[in-house]
Parts: C-alpha cells; structure tokens; sequence
C-alpha cells in the first residue's frame, strides 16, 4: 500500500537530484505517482530529449529508469535511513519501442530485502495500451 509520506519523501529526493546539472537532469519529466512498502510507481512522457536516432525512448534512458525507480522503492522501506544504496547488478530486457510523445508508467517492486542486498523487478509500460515496453531486474547494496 503506498504511504503518503513515502511517496512524499521521494517526491523531494527526485526534486534535489534533478536540480542539478548532468545526467539526472534527464529525469526531471518523471512523476513520481506512489511509494510505500517496498513499491513505487512513477509515470514520464517520452520527450525529444528522451529519444535515440530512431526517435524512440533511448536504451540507456530505460536502464536509468529501472535503476531509479526501484531505488526510491527501496526508499519508501527507509524513510528514516535515507543512504544512498548501491547497484551490484541490474538488467533489462528491450521488447517494444515507445516513441516521442508515448506516456509510460514505472513499477517498481521490491522480491527480497536483506540485510546487505535488495532485489528489484521493474516493469515499464504504455500507459494507454499496457503494452510491456521493457521489464528489468535490479539487485543493490543496502549493507
């Protein structure tokens, strides 16, 4: 169930780390919808400066897309302990292009805490159609 102050505490972090210059600042589009209990859900419209030269989301985007989202999952379990945890092994898996001006949705899910590694598995799909756009798995450092 997601907590109104998880999802405001993540609300705040994403706003700190897009407000400064560099990669993150890709990020800025990204809504986040809910967070609680180990889940987040975020939704972002693919824009032109989320594109690759077949004017679809961008490979490298996505991939930032399943790392931060599952972070702030992992986020809404510590709203006490806000240290930054550390990925020690993500993948995703590609299966269809969203273009510009495509609205997906972000589904974070948390499959193990432990005490030193946390596991992740991430959806992102079409909002309009629930097409699966990309499903990703992360694992983290949180010892």
């Amino acid at each position: 169930m997601a907590s109104r102050n998880a999802t405001k505490l993540i609300q705040q972090i994403m706003k700190r780390v897009t407000s400064v210059r560099g990669f993150d600042k890709n990020l800025s589009k990204l809504q986040i919808v809910s967070a609680g209990d180990g889940k987040c859900t975020a939704e972002m419209t693919v824009d032109e400066e989320h594109q690759n030269r077949q004017g679809t989301l961008h490979a490298g985007l996505t991939t930032t897309l399943v790392d931060i989202v599952s972070a702030n999952a992992y986020f809404s379990t510590k709203p006490e302990d806000v240290h930054m945890p550390v990925s020690v092994d993500i993948n995703v898996v590609f299966m269809n292009a969203a273009k510009v001006g495509t609205h997906i949705v972000i589904e974070a899910d948390t499959l193990k805490m432990g005490k030193k590694f946390a596991f992740y598995k991430v959806d992102i799909s079409n909002k309009d159609t629930g097409m699966l756009i990309a499903t990703g798995s992360h694992t983290l450092y949180v010892g």
